[in-house]
C-alpha cells in the first residue's frame, strides 16, 4: 500500500499526540503505586468503560472476526458471543463487590478473602504465572497479528515487521512508564475514537465496492449455493446461529460453548466475575455507581455494537477476495484496495491505536501483578512509594523485551487462544462462588488450578483429543470442568473453613449476598444483610437480553431485514428498561453505599 507524505504526518501526528498524553500525566503516576496502577481511585465510569472496550479491540481482532466469517459465517462469532452472559452476570454480581474490597489488584483478593501460608502462596503464584508467562502469551499473539498486518501493509518481510512491532511495542511501554494507568486510560480513549471511526469508514467503503447491501445479499446467497453443491456445507454465511449439523459446531460444541464455557473457563477480558484488567478498571472507577456503569457499557459496546463494522467488512471480504489462503487477511486486503487514498494514513494509525491501546494495558496490568502481588508483597515490604513506582517501570521494560521473545516463537494465534482457554478449563466457577459462598476456602483455588492445567493436558496429551476438532474440544472442556469442580469441591471439605476472623473481615468489607454467609452474618450482625440476589438475577438476565437484542436487531437492520430487526431492538429495548428501572427503584444511593 502506497503511502503519500501527508499519511505520514497524520501517523506522526498520532504517535506525538500520544507522547504528549504520556508527559502531561508523568508527575501524577510517579506519586505512587495507587496512581500509578489506579489512577488515585478516581475515574468515571465513561472513561473506565471506554478504557475496557479499547482494550479488547486490539490489533488482531477485526482479522480474526474475518476468519471466522469467512470460514463459518456471521454465526462463527458464537466463539466470542457465547461470553455475553459471563459479562452481564460480572455488571450486577460482581463489580459492585470488586469496588468494595478496597485491593489494588485481583490477585491481591486472595488475602482479604483466604488467610494463612496457603492465601500467600496462592497470590504469589498467580501474581508471577498470570503476569508473565500467560500476560507475555496475549501479548505475544498481539504482536504476532500486528505483524502479520505490517507485512500486508508496508510490504515488509516477517523480520522486518518484527523489528518494527519491537519498536511499537518500546514506544507503548514508553507512554505506560511515563504515565501510569491515567496515561494508559487517556490514550486509550483517544484511541477508540480513532479506530472506531475508521472501522466504520472502512465497512462503509467495502459495502460501497460490492455494490451495497442489496448487491452483497444476493451475492452471498449465491456462494452459499455455490459451497452446497460443492461440499453438501451446512447453513448460509448470513446465519446468525450456527447449524447444528455442521462440522464446525455440531450440537455438543454449541451446548459447551452456551451452557458451560462463559462460566466455566478463565479467558482474559472474560474471566468469570471478573478479573486482570476488567477488575483493574473496575477498581480504579470513582465509586461502585462508576464501577457497575463502566462494566455495563463496556459490555454493551463490546458485544451489542462494536462487531458489525467488522462484520460488513469480512462479509465484503468474501466476495472481492474469494478463496484466501489466509481468509483472515481478508480485511486488510480490502482496506488496501477499497479504502478511499486520502484516509490510509487515518487508517494505519487505527491500528496502531488498535495495538498500542491492548499493549498498554497488558503491560500495566502485568506489572501490577509482578510489583504489588509479588515484589513488594514477599521481596520488599517497606520501601518508598517511588521505589516501587520505579519497580513498576523496570518491569514493564521486562515484560515488553520477554513478550518480544515470546512472539519469535508463535506460530499460531488461534493455537495461543487454546492454550490459554484450556488451562484455565473449570476454574471459573471456584472464582465466582468464592464471593458467595463463605466456606470455599484457598485450598480449593489451588487445587482447581492445578486439576485443570493436569486434566487438560492429560487429555490432549494421553488420552488423543484434539483441540482442533469442535467435538474434541468440547469433550476436553466437559471432562475438564466434570472434573476439577469434583476435585475442588472435595477439597473444600476435607479441608479446614477460613480463620473466623478473616471470614468476617471479608464480610465487612464487601457485604456479599447473605444466602451463602448466614454462619459468617450470625457474627456481624451490625452489617446490613444484601438481599437484592433476586433483583440481580432480573438484572442479569435483562442485560442478555439487552446485549443479544442490540446484537441481532442492529445486524438484521444492516441487511434490510427490517420486521425483525425492529422486533429483537425492541427486546433489547425493554431488557435497558428493565435494568433502569430496578436500579432506579434501589435508588443510586444504596447502589453506591
Amino acid at each position: 500500500m502506497q503511502l503519500t507524505v501527508l499519511d505520514w504526518v497524520v501517523i506522526a501526528a498520532y504517535f506525538l499526540f500520544n507522547i504528549a498524553i504520556g508527559l502531561y500525566y508523568k508527575s501524577r503516576a510517579s506519586a505512587n503505586i495507587s496512581e500509578f496502577f489506579l489512577s488515585g481511585r478516581n475515574v468515571p465510569w465513561w472513561l473506565a468503560g471506554t478504557s475496557m472496550v479499547a482494550t479488547t479491540f486490539a490489533a488482531d481482532t477485526p482479522l480474526a472476526v474475518t476468519g471466522m466469517v469467512a470460514k463459518n459465517g456471521i454465526a462463527g462469532n458464537w466463539l466470542w458471543w457465547c461470553f455475553v452472559a459471563g459479562g452481564m452476570m460480572t455488571v450486577f454480581f460482581y463489580a459492585r463487590l470488586w469496588r468494595r474490597s478496597g485491593v489494588m489488584t485481583d490477585i491481591e483478593f486472595s488475602e482479604i478473602r483466604y488467610s494463612g501460608k496457603p492465601a500467600a502462596a496462592l497470590r504469589g503464584f498467580r501474581a508471577l504465572y498470570l503476569g508473565i508467562p500467560i500476560n507475555c502469551v496475549v501479548l505475544g499473539w498481539v504482536n504476532l497479528a500486528m505483524v502479520k498486518i505490517l507485512v500486508l501493509i508496508l510490504g515488509v518481510t516477517r523480520d522486518q515487521a518484527l523489528w518494527l512491532v519491537l519498536g511499537l511495542i518500546a514506544f507503548t511501554a514508553l507512554i505506560s512508564t511515563l504515565s501510569g494507568l491515567w496515561g494508559v486510560l487517556v490514550t486509550d480513549l483517544f484511541q477508540f475514537v480513532i479506530k472506531m471511526g475508521m472501522v466504520i469508514v472502512l465497512a462503509v467503503a467495502a459495502v460501497h465496492a460490492v455494490g451495497g447491501i442489496g448487491v452483497m445479499r444476493a451475492k452471498l446467497l449465491a456462494l452459499d449455493a455455490a459451497r452446497q453443491a460443492q461440499n453438501g456445507g451446512h447453513g448460509s454465511v448470513l446465519s446468525f446461529v450456527p447449524d447444528l449439523n455442521s462440522a464446525w459446531m455440531p450440537l455438543i460444541t454449541f451446548f459447551v460453548y452456551v451452557s458451560i464455557n462463559w462460566w466455566a473457563t478463565w479467558y482474559p477480558g472474560a474471566e468469570p466475575g471478573g478479573g486482570g484488567y476488567i477488575a483493574q478498571r473496575m477498581f480504579s472507577a470513582k465509586d461502585e455507581k462508576n464501577s457497575l456503569l463502566a462494566t455495563l457499557f463496556f459490555n454493551i459496546m463490546h458485544y451489542g455494537v462494536r462487531p458489525w463494522p467488522w462484520i460488513l467488512v469480512a462479509l465484503a471480504s468474501l466476495i472481492l477476495f474469494p478463496n484466501l489462503s489466509d481468509p483472515e487477511s481478508g480485511y486488510v486486503k480490502v482496506m488496501i484496495d477499497y479504502l478511499p487514498p486520502y484516509l490510509r494514513g487515518l487508517m494505519v494509525a487505527a491500528f496502531a491505536a488498535a495495538y498500542m491501546s491492548t499493549i498498554a494495558t497488558q503491560l500495566n496490568w502485568g506489572a501490577s501483578y509482578v510489583v504489588n502481588d509479588f515484589y513488594k508483597r514477599f521481596l520488599k515490604r517497606k520501601a518508598s512509594d517511588r521505589h516501587y513506582v520505579v519497580a513498576s517501570q523496570v518491569t514493564t521494560v521486562m515484560l515488553t523485551i520477554v513478550s518480544v521473545l515470546v512472539t519469535r516463537e508463535m506460530t499460531s494465534i488461534s493455537g495461543a487462544w487454546k492454550l490459554v482457554i484450556l488451562t484455565g478449563a473449570g476454574t471459573g466457577l471456584v472464582l465466582m462462588l468464592r464471593w458467595y459462598w463463605w466456606r470455599i476456602n484457598a485450598w480449593s483455588e489451588i487445587s482447581a488450578m492445578i486439576c485443570a492445567a493436569a486434566v487438560s493436558i492429560w487429555l490432549q496429551k494421553g488420552i488423543g483429543f484434539d483441540s482442533d476438532d469442535p467435538r474434541g474440544f468440547a469433550m476436553i472442556i466437559i471432562i475438564t470442568v466434570s472434573i476439577t469442580t469434583a476435585v475442588w469441591l472435595i477439597t473444600t471439605f476435607l479441608t479446614q473453613p477460613e480463620a473466623t476472623e478473616t471470614l468476617v473481615s471479608f464480610y465487612r468489607k464487601t457485604r456479599p449476598s447473605l444466602a451463602g454467609w448466614r454462619p459468617v452474618a450470625a457474627l456481624a450482625p451490625d452489617v446490613k444483610p444484601n438481599r437484592d440476589g433476586w433483583f440481580n438475577v432480573l438484572d442479569w438476565l435483562s442485560g442478555c437480553l439487552l446485549i443479544y437484542g442490540f446484537l441481532f436487531g442492529t445486524g438484521k437492520l444492516l441487511l434490510h431485514e427490517w420486521l425483525p430487526g425492529a422486533i429483537l431492538l425492541a427486546l433489547g429495548i425493554l431488557g435497558g428498561a428493565l435494568i433502569y428501572w430496578d436500579l432506579n427503584r434501589r435508588g443510586w444511593s444504596r447502589v453506591v453505599e
